[in-house]
């Protein structure tokens, strides 16, 4: 079909928030009508060890990198890297600085997060980043009331994307994996300070999403049963019928880009106040 749209994987690798890259990388995704990305945002990326991490998942998931990385050393293991596994890696920044570089006549200082005013705003982000990292995917359930929002939904539902756009303003959350049969944390039904949000979709979407996802060889995975429609649409009234049971919002982001469904959060956050 001619309005059929394509997915590709986009991985987003900041030292700082990755604001700058996710603005740039939705600019210009924006350009293809018939491709959508799926987002990856590694933000605070600063050591050999972290971004070894994050080309292990590039390499389960091959698609375009874009990156802003001030240190020249680790922006070159990155390239070597993506070069190997073969896959496309551009600097964002250093064309620019390149160019500023030039006409100014003096170096660039390579300085991570000179952008950013160290004020209470910024601090607060990386707060939210830090723990948007250490909760992603239902890790540390123990301290989900500390949480300002709790995402929960089925796989691929952009849980840990929106998690992360939240992040970028502050406000502090987590995401839980949704599996029928599979019980969620007591933690959370116990949590009395974050919003508890379910995040929904159409079964062709969810199903188009996963086709485009390789998950490796994990022991008992049924693909088939991964992407089949019917299979969905029971793990999606297993997760309306959750949140109906506990009277906690839900969010359709079928048609919602991420920054819609972070605007629809924030309102409903604002509402229950």
């Amino acid at each position: 079909m001619e309005n059929q749209k394509s997915f590709f994987h986009l991985h987003l690798i900041s030292d700082s928030t990755g604001e700058t890259l996710m603005s740039a990388g939705r600019a210009v995704s924006a350009q293809f009508q018939t491709a959508m990305p799926l987002e990856h945002v590694y933000p605070m990326i600063r050591n050999q060890k972290q971004l070894q991490q994050v080309l292990d998942s590039i390499d389960k998931e091959p698609g375009i990198v874009l990156y802003t990385i001030v240190d020249e050393k680790l922006a070159e293991f990155l390239n070597l890297q993506c070069h190997a596994i073969g896959v496309p890696c551009v600097n964002v920044l250093e064309p620019v600085i390149g160019i500023f570089q030039t006409y100014l006549g003096t170096a660039s200082r390579r300085r991570v997060g000179a952008q950013h005013a160290l004020n209470a705003d910024y601090f607060a982000r990386i707060e939210a980043l830090d723990f948007a990292m250490d909760h992603d995917d239902g890790q540390m359930p123990e301290s989900y009331d500390e949480a300002d929002v709790v995402l929960i939904g089925i796989s691929r539902t952009s849980k840990t994307p929106t998690s992360i756009y939240l992040a970028n303003r502050g406000i502090k959350t987590a995401n839980i994996p949704v599996v029928p049969g599979v019980p969620l944390p007591p933690s959370l039904y116990e949590a009395t300070r974050p919003l508890i949000v379910g995040l929904v979709a159409t079964s062709d979407r969810i199903s188009q999403v996963r086709e485009h996802r390789e998950l490796g060889t994990t022991g008992g995975f049924d693909r088939g049963q991964y992407i089949d429609r019917a299979t969905i649409m029971e793990e999606l009234k297993y997760a309306r019928v959750l949140c109906a049971r506990n009277n906690w919002s839900l969010i359709d982001v079928t048609r919602r880009s991420i920054e819609e469904t972070a605007a629809a959060i924030l309102a409903l956050r604002q509402r229950t106040r």
